[in-house]
Order: structure tokens, then C-alpha cells, then sequence
């Protein structure tokens, strides 16, 4: 075997494709990935894959052509963009005497490098540690010896891959109890923000389509936000005000197409926070060509984590950057984000679409209106009797910040209310909150 690099900072990017032209998207998208995780590209070659080989993905042929390269450009690591087996991998390294890694393991790569809280770091190492436990396979002469011959530890004896791989186990079962106990107390987390009666929202998308810049610009937060891939890894939670009321606002990891099954599920944090949401922002760059077949590819991911059903809002981020399309083309959406105009759509049977710059704050409040639209944020303006025995709702519309005055005598309180309308419904629901089923047949619609 050869003596790896620990630099692995030029790489040569290998773009597999079967019959056909390849798709330069998906070419550039990983060399997006690529230097995402610190790389500098230094030659991106497309290799057609009519029938996999078994033993290293590409043919003899292209083997050559990349060993070539590598050595004219210097690269020193090879990025497949395709998942590769252990043995393809292995046999990848020893033909082209550098290291080689594929779409999953650069994303693990990235992910590690992103992750900044403790239970982010801990579903990253999870994530790499199953990656890793498929790479045992008697790469290394050296994990095929035996302990066992020397006094004291004769026997059967165990190698040092089956060693390897216990340990390894051992660590994986670790984390995941770590884990489970992390999920624990989120979820305690969670049912407290349902407790406080706050519709919520998450923030979906395809990486790097402005979620994070759009999430300060709604929150006043400060959130890393960057030009780059998975920028963002960590949940972020915040509570935002909108017209009618407030809601919870939660900022998600990003998608890409052929996401690791692996790294879906070892980010359940954060996808949980798009799980329990009443409403989805989804968040597409409106200046990238591919933004249908984007939408379709986050979609897909949304579908698989199981909120495909739940009720989404598009929003076009970016108009600031979209480029005037010739006329002929006749693309209304294009003629009105190229002149900057923020603008609310509703179409008959399509989604509902805002457009919006986050960056340079243009259409927010068209946003927020939306926002407060789809969720419900209508307001009441009314006064409220309670009986003496209504101690828990009169606090509890207390803590919500819903009364504007009081006073009291002997037959209970006498409240006037300023109350979002979704929260009177969700309280209402409430054994204790039956006082305000008759307020709700009062100020207009059905009581739950």
C-alpha cells in the first residue's frame, strides 16, 4: 500500500454518467462540494459508465487517463462523485497511489467540519463511524494478525481487524445512547414551544439558497450564514413576530440531490424541527437556472423524511441577482425579480410563491404578511369573563402578553383581550381554555 497524504487539498473530481451528455449541474455542484471542504480543484474529468466494473467503478482506460492527470496537475486526492465500495475504493487508492474519496465521504467531510454543537458533533461521528465501519475489509496487512502465540495469549487468538471492528461498534453504541438521551431532552424542548401555543415554522431548502440569511433577516439573529454548501448543520430556533402574532421559526441543514441516506437519518434533530412544523418555508434561489428541478429534488427529500404532506409557502429568494432574460423568452417571474420588484403570488392551482431578496431585505414584509396569512395570525379585540375558577386560562392568556386590562369582583375577572386568533383556537381546545369557544362564535368562524 502507499504512504497516504494527510494534506489532500488539490483534488482531481471524477464525474461518473451513463449514456448521454453528462449534466454539468451536477459537475458543478460537486466541485462546489469539493472545495466546500477546503479543496482546491484541479482538474474535473467526465467518465462514461455504460457498466460499472466491480472492482474500481470506471474502466482500465479511465483509470489511465485519471493516473495522468493526477500526476500532471499534482492532485493528490480524487474525489469520486458516486458511491463507492469499499473494495472500488481500495482498489482505486492502490492503482492511482492517492487517496480517493466518494460523494459520501466528502459530505461526511464537510459535515464535520460545519458541525458546531455537541449533539451536532456527535451525529457527525456517528454518521462517519458507520461510513467507516464498510472500509474494514484487510486493507492493511496489518489488521490481519493475530493476537494470540505469546505466553498468556494463546488460543484462538483475534485479529486485529475483528479488533478494529469491535472497538469501532463498541463506539457507535456509545454515541447512540448519547444521542437518544440529546433526542430526550430536544423533545422536552419541543413539547415546551407547543405548551407556549406558537404555530411553527421551518425553513427548507435546497443548500446554499439563502435559509440561514433569511432566517437573521425574519429573527434579528445571527446565525452563520455563508456563499457556500451546508453552511448551516445545527438547528436553529427563534421566535419571530409576524402581523396577528408571533410564531417559532426554525432553520434546517440543507438538502442536495442523492443525499446519503446515512446522513438523513443521523441529522434527526434537525429534520425533526421540519417533522413538527405547520408550515414549511421553502426557500429556492430564484437566480439558479435549475431551480424547478431544484424544488423537485428537495421535494423528494421531503417526501422521504415524512413531511411531504405538510403545507408549504415558496419563497424565491435572491431576486437581486437574477439576470434580465431576453424578452422573447416571455418569463413573467423572470421579468419581475429581474426589476427587483418583490411580489406575492397566489395562482389558481399552483403554490403559493413570495419573492423576495433576503439579503437586501426587499419583500420581508410581504413575507411576514403571507406568513401570518397562512398561519392564521388573525387578531381579537375583545373582553372576556372568566369565572373565580378560571385561574389557569386568565394566566395563561397573561403569559401570552394577550391582556390589555383587568378587574375583577365577586363573580370572576373582566379581561380585555388583544389575542392572535390561532392561539385562542389552540387554547380552546384545552378543557380550561372553554371560556373562549363562545368568545371565538362572537368575533366570527367555528370554534374547535
Amino acid at each position: 500500500m502507499f504512504e497516504r497524504s494527510r494534506k489532500g487539498e488539490t483534488a482531481l473530481l471524477i464525474q461518473p454518467h451513463a449514456g448521454g451528455p453528462p449534466d454539468e449541474g451536477l459537475l458543478e455542484e460537486f466541485a462546489d462540494l469539493a472545495r466546500s471542504a477546503g479543496a482546491g480543484v484541479a482538474a474535473l474529468i467526465n467518465a462514461r459508465i455504460d457498466r460499472p466494473n466491480p472492482a474500481t467503478l470506471i474502466g482500465s482506460g479511465k483509470l489511465e487517463e485519471v493516473k495522468a492527470a493526477c500526476e500532471a496537475t499534482g492532485a493528490d486526492l480524487v474525489l469520486v462523485n458516486h458511491p463507492l465500495s469499499p473494495v472500488q475504493e481500495r482498489n482505486l487508492e492502490r492503482a492511482l497511489q492517492r487517496r480517493v474519496v466518494d460523494r459520501t465521504g466528502l459530505i461526511l467531510d464537510i459535515f464535520s467540519q460545519r458541525a458546531r454543537s455537541a449533539e451536532g458533533k456527535l451525529q457527525v461521528e456517528l454518521a462517519q463511524l458507520k461510513h467507516i465501519a464498510t472500509r474494514l475489509v484487510r486493507g492493511w496487512t496489518h489488521l490481519e494478525r493475530q493476537r494470540g502465540g505469546s505466553i498468556g495469549l494463546r488460543g484462538p487468538g483475534e485479529t486485529q481487524l475483528e479488533t478494529d471492528r469491535r472497538l469501532l461498534q463498541k463506539r457507535v453504541e456509545q454515541l447512540q445512547k448519547r444521542l437518544d438521551k440529546v433526542e430526550v431532552q430536544h423533545a422536552q424542548m419541543r413539547r415546551a414551544r407547543v405548551r407556549s401555543e406558537l404555530p411553527r415554522v421551518a425553513l427548507v431548502g435546497y443548500t446554499n439558497a439563502g435559509k440561514s440569511t433569511l432566517f437573521n433577516a425574519l429573527s434579528g439573529a445571527d446565525a452563520y450564514a455563508a456563499d457556500q454548501l451546508f453552511a448551516t448543520l445545527d438547528p436553529t430556533v427563534r421566535r419571530i413576530a409576524l402581523p396577528g402574532g408571533n410564531a417559532v421559526l426554525a432553520d434546517t441543514v440543507g438538502f442536495v440531490r442523492d443525499l446519503p441516506h446515512e446522513l438523513v437519518a443521523a441529522f434527526r434533530s434537525t429534520l425533526s424541527e421540519a417533522r413538527e412544523a405547520d408550515l414549511l418555508l421553502h426557500v429556492v434561489d430564484a437566480a439558479d437556472p435549475a431551480r424547478e428541478e431544484r424544488i423537485a429534488q428537495v421535494d423528494a427529500v421531503l417526501a422521504e423524511i415524512g413531511v411531504g404532506d405538510i403545507p408549504q409557502l415558496l419563497v424565491y429568494n435572491k431576486i437581486d441577482r437574477i439576470a434580465v432574460r431576453a424578452a422573447a423568452q416571455d418569463d413573467a417571474d423572470a421579468a419581475a425579480a429581474a426589476s427587483m420588484q418583490p411580489r406575492h403570488d397566489r395562482p389558481g392551482e399552483a403554490r403559493e410563491r413570495v419573492w423576495i431578496s433576503a439579503r437586501e431585505g426587499l419583500g420581508l414584509d410581504l413575507l411576514r404578511a403571507a406568513l401570518g396569512q397562512r398561519l392564521g395570525l388573525r387578531r381579537i379585540h375583545a373582553e372576556l369573563r372568566l369565572p373565580p375558577d378560571a385561574g389557569r386560562l386568565r394566566a395563561h392568556l397573561h403569559e401570552l402578553g394577550a391582556v390589555r386590562a383587568e378587574s375583577h369582583d365577586e363573580h370572576g375577572w373582566r379581561l380585555r383581550l388583544d389575542l392572535a386568533r390561532a392561539d385562542a383556537v389552540r387554547i380552546a381546545t384545552h378543557a380550561y381554555g372553554a371560556p373562549l369557544q363562545a368568545l371565538l362564535l362572537e368575533t366570527g368562524g367555528s370554534p374547535p
